[in-house]
């Protein structure tokens, strides 16, 4: 297994492990990415989104879509982790844990202060992967989120 920077052939195979996380996370339907705009999000001159992938014998089993942020408080920029997601078929191979250290080993080159993710609250599984990583969750802050009508009448 490798763990690479996603290449713009990838894109077919990162669309499916989208799709395929939003049906883990029971909302199949919520993915509007198309390949399309995961071409311009990721590999345009001026891409701020990221991605790694894994593979195994050639195929991409596994993706980290993740961008930076910054931390006024330590004053360094930050790695957020939008999403994590191996196949169900390649779970246990060590991909995840792959994913992640590519990422790790990233936001150390870049002297990121910290990795941020949220975890839906049900997903166990995921939170013991975490926690088996060393990662903890975080208490005092809450998601919260703009969008939709709500977006459009802030922006007027």
């Amino acid at each position: 297994m490798i763990v690479r920077i996603a290449t713009p052939g990838d894109v077919p195979a990162i669309r499916q492990l989208i799709i395929a996380l939003a049906t883990y996370e029971r909302d199949p339907d919520a993915v509007r990415a198309t390949e399309q705009s995961l071409h311009q999000t990721l590999f345009s001159q001026d891409a701020k989104v990221y991605a790694f992938v894994a593979e195994i014998e050639g195929n991409v089993c596994g993706i980290a879509i993740w961008f930076l942020n910054y931390s006024t408080w330590t004053g360094r920029p930050g790695i957020y982790l939008e999403d994590l997601f191996v196949a169900e078929t390649a779970r246990g191979t060590g991909a995840g844990r792959a994913l992640l250290r590519a990422l790790a080993q990233e936001a150390v080159a870049r002297n990121c202060a910290r990795i941020d993710w949220a975890v839906l609250d049900w997903n166990a599984p995921a939170m013991d992967f975490y926690r088996a990583l060393g990662a903890r969750p975080q208490s005092g802050w809450q998601p919260w989120r703009l969008d939709g009508d709500a977006l459009a009448e802030m922006a007027k």
